[in-house]
């Protein structure tokens, strides 16, 4: 009896101490997230699961192009993912030709799938000035995203970020492992 009580109790001691690993990893290190949408096409595919790094940026600040996580302020438990287009200070502005300029210069990159269509432009037709802790965000669907040009998602505060894409996996249904329902 004497010896089942110690198993008990060395199994209960090694579950808990799981458990308070998990807990460590996904609240301070990574965690697992699901793509749903189109907004970030061609980089990352509704369906896509995405490791998001939570601890990068605790000790060196966001960069341009990085790929980020962030609470949609509106509904709970909801996150979107972007990418990084203006940093903390900078002036961010797009044409009618689609072109992004960062303080008033052309922002060389080839993410954005396609040209920005006037009427997507959004706030950014006029220059967003950004604030110390706040980013500029943009989904690579550029004509099929909500990100810092509409009022709804805004700049998004550096407080916010909850991690960067680090890793990504595909959909665990092309294995025959999750089906989508």
């Amino acid at each position: 009896m004497n010896k089942v009580l110690k198993e008990l109790l060395s199994t209960g001691l090694y579950l808990l101490a799981v458990l308070c690993v998990t807990y460590i990893v996904i609240t301070y290190v990574g965690q697992r997230t699901e793509v749903e949408g189109e907004s970030m096409e061609t980089t990352l595919s509704d369906g896509d699961n995405l490791i998001v790094d939570k601890i990068t940026y605790r000790f060196s600040d966001p960069q341009r192009f990085d790929i980020i996580v962030f609470p949609f302020q509106y509904q709970t438990d909801t996150y979107y993912i972007k990418r990084i287009i203006g940093l903390p200070g900078e002036t961010v502005q797009i044409d009618e030709e689609g072109n992004i300029y960062i303080n008033g210069e052309i922002l060389s990159e080839s993410y954005g799938r396609e040209v920005i269509r006037p009427e997507n432009i959004g706030i950014a037709a006029s220059p967003v000035v950004l604030g110390e802790d706040e980013y500029f965000v943009m989904g690579d669907n550029r004509n099929n995203s909500s990100d810092s040009r509409t009022q709804i998602v805004g700049n998004v505060h550096r407080d916010d970020i909850i991690g960067r894409a680090w890793l990504r996996i595909w959909p665990l249904s092309e294995f025959g492992i999750l089906k989508h329902q």
